[in-house]
């Protein structure tokens, strides 16, 4: 696939435009604050478990309104802040911490592109809902791999988990309906974009 913009009307999904590069500005910037306030990591009384998070978010809405690479460096400042601020041994492992975080917002970009030709909002949706599952089953996978959690802790996960992921659908679907609506100047948004507006 080709890294450049080309002349077609649909550009490269590698595209790193102006508009990209300021909303990338602007989740990090938004990741970065979660990370130093530690707003983004809300502790939990869970042995093993650390702290939920909602540093997921900025990736996930990042990878699906500007594409993988917004995404991707959005998952990063979350794996890096993980690592950097661990307080839970589990992420001291640099792969664990940071290599599910980079998954967040490409997983998020591929499911509401494959979903947004039926419904932005179920699009959103889903994103939130599988971008969230990606850093969970991502993380607890890994550190099971690495012999770091015992496959039992699995059930006391899984409220937080699913947790995590609802508030990641719901969030998800009122940032893209309020940036959509935004950018086309309408009082309902759009179930679609131009050719020229799509950043996939």
């Amino acid at each position: 696939m080709s890294m450049g913009s080309g002349s077609e009307g649909r550009g490269s999904i590698f595209r790193f435009d102006t508009r990209q590069i300021v909303v990338a500005g602007i989740i990090g910037g938004i990741a970065l604050f979660l990370g130093f306030t530690r707003l983004g990591f809300i502790p939990v009384p869970i042995p093993l478990i650390g702290n939920a998070t909602i540093m997921h978010i900025p990736a996930i809405v990042g990878g699906a309104l500007e594409g993988p690479i917004v995404g991707l460096l959005a998952g990063a400042i979350f794996g890096i802040f993980s690592f950097l601020q661990a307080e839970n041994p589990v992420f001291l492992n640099p792969v664990v911490a940071i290599l599910p975080r980079l998954l967040i917002g490409v997983v998020a970009w591929a499911v509401f592109v494959g979903l947004r030709r039926w419904s932005v909002d179920l699009a959103a949706a889903v994103a939130g809902l599988l971008g969230s599952f990606a850093n969970t089953v991502g993380v607890v996978g890994l550190a099971i791999l690495f012999g770091l959690l015992p496959v039992a802790v699995i059930p006391a996960i899984l409220p937080q988990a699913i947790a995590e992921a609802v508030l990641a659908a719901v969030v998800t679907v009122v940032i893209v309906r309020g940036v959509m609506l935004f950018r086309s100047g309408r009082t309902t948004a759009p179930e679609d974009e131009s050719d020229e507006e799509r950043r996939y």
